[in-house]
């Protein structure tokens, strides 16, 4: 008998962010974890490591898709290091192995990651950012934004 497949729900934002955007990340996580799905991330510090925590917190499971080929550079809140040794390009990854992504604040590299993900036909859902992307769904909340990723998720098996 085939067991189900836990769903990856990507939380992505930059490496370095204020105590409000890792207090937004980190309940983003435990909502994850709460929800019973996968927090999926870069595997590094800021946003990534803050919703990584959350993730824990609550008894979760992270997964850390890194950059480079160090699996040391993991934050401590990840299960599971995958070593891209792909840089930035690794965005692709991220956005490709999620079933819907949560942006969290972010620069740049979360914009990559943003496209790439609608580019897939992934879900994205933005928490405090700045940019105003079409296909993009703004929330006002961490609950809101885990609430409708998994919802998406559980809609479209």
């Amino acid at each position: 008998m085939k067991q189900a497949v836990r769903k990856q729900i990507a939380v992505i934002g930059a490496g370095t962010c204020s105590n409000k955007t890792q207090a937004l990340a980190e309940t983003v996580g435990r909502e994850i974890a709460r929800k019973g799905a996968v927090l999926l991330c870069g595997g590094l510090g800021g946003v990534m490591e803050a919703a990584a925590r959350g993730a824990k917190l609550d008894g979760g499971i992270t997964i850390g898709i890194l950059p480079g080929a160090c699996r040391e550079d993991a934050n401590p809140w990840i299960d599971i290091a995958i070593l891209s040794g792909m840089g930035h390009a690794r965005n692709a990854l991220i956005a490709q192995s999620s079933d819907a992504l949560i942006a969290v604040s972010g620069e740049y590299g979360t914009l990559s990651e943003i496209a790439l993900g609608l580019k897939m036909g992934k879900p994205v859902f933005a928490l405090d950012c700045k940019w105003e992307i079409e296909g993009v769904r703004k929330v006002k909340s961490p609950i809101e934004a885990v609430e409708l990723a998994v919802e998406f998720v559980k809609r479209n098996k």
